[in-house]
């Protein structure tokens, strides 16, 4: 089931991060159905043989400090091996913090620099789009980078090119690394900021893997020449309780004794922990 996909994910993360000494936790942790939704739920079109194969869809973490969700999917789908992963953040390791272009199939732009995600999912679109080929381009947007202006000079410019092949799913936990979005700079309400952007827009349970496939596949199969956001309301730090809506969560890592907490809430042993 996709659920036991997603426990499975969380698991892997913590343990990749456990073993780097690093990484944004809660960020990836908000990210985890809506990645198993895109990858596992019958929606993004790749070759597990060929990760370059020219008709596959592309997804864009725009968010790139989730690195860690993008790179244990695709470990699962077979692009990087296990023992690549585990050296996320190490000396040497391909597996920076946030993900680099060339360095590991799957990873189809340089992100970490937030707000330019979207931008380059644009030119993505748009040359399909000029090729007549009929790939997808997905983008995972954090909320927090929608205070960024560029975001919204590459929504205007989706529209105006009736990107129709282009959809966004928004992370929206409502946190950023230094708190509240809405006290830092308040957003809502986004959806309509979006519409009148000239985009369709739909809101779900970021959380509700059942829900988010069933967005997505009704996505897919639409024509429509309006780009597509689709607002995930979803909790940061998501699967460990003392995470949840915590924004010094954001990069910081569990000490021994919170390492018990986790382990138990996300299942893990001790030998796996430590391999």
């Amino acid at each position: 089931m996709l659920e036991d996909i997603a426990r499975e994910l969380r698991k892997e993360i913590m343990i990749t991060a456990y073993r780097g000494k690093s990484g944004h936790l809660a960020s990836a942790f908000s990210a985890v159905e809506i990645m198993v939704a895109l990858y596992f739920g019958g929606i993004v079109k790749y070759d597990r043989d060929n990760p370059n194969w020219e008709g596959r869809d592309k997804v864009i973490v725009s968010k790139g400090h989730a690195s860690l969700v993008l790179y244990s999917v695709l470990e699962r789908i077979g692009y990087i091996s296990k023992r690549k992963l585990h050296t996320f953040c190490q000396p040497g390791s391909l597996l920076g913090g946030e993900p680099k272009y060339g360095d590991i199939p799957g990873v189809e732009t340089t992100t970490g620099s937030l707000g330019h995600g979207l931008s380059f999912a644009v030119g993505v679109a748009l040359a399909n789009q000029l090729d007549a080929r009929e790939s997808h381009t997905y983008v995972l947007l954090g909320d927090g980078e929608c205070q960024e202006g560029s975001v919204w000079e590459a929504a205007l410019s989706a529209a105006h090119y009736k990107l129709g092949r282009l959809t966004v799913i928004l992370d929206r936990n409502k946190l950023q690394a230094m708190g509240d979005t809405e006290e830092i700079l308040r957003m809502d309400p986004l959806g309509g900021k979006w519409r009148s952007f000239g985009w369709d827009v739909e809101n779900v349970n970021g959380h509700d893997i059942g829900e988010l496939v069933r967005v997505l596949g009704k996505d897919r199969k639409e024509a429509r020449e309006q780009p597509k956001i689709i607002i995930a309301d979803t909790v940061k730090g998501r699967g460990v309780s003392f995470m949840e809506h915590v924004p010094i969560w954001h990069y910081r890592m569990p000490n021994s004794q919170e390492m018990e907490v986790v382990k138990k809430e996300l299942g893990i042993t001790e030998r796996e922990l430590q391999g």
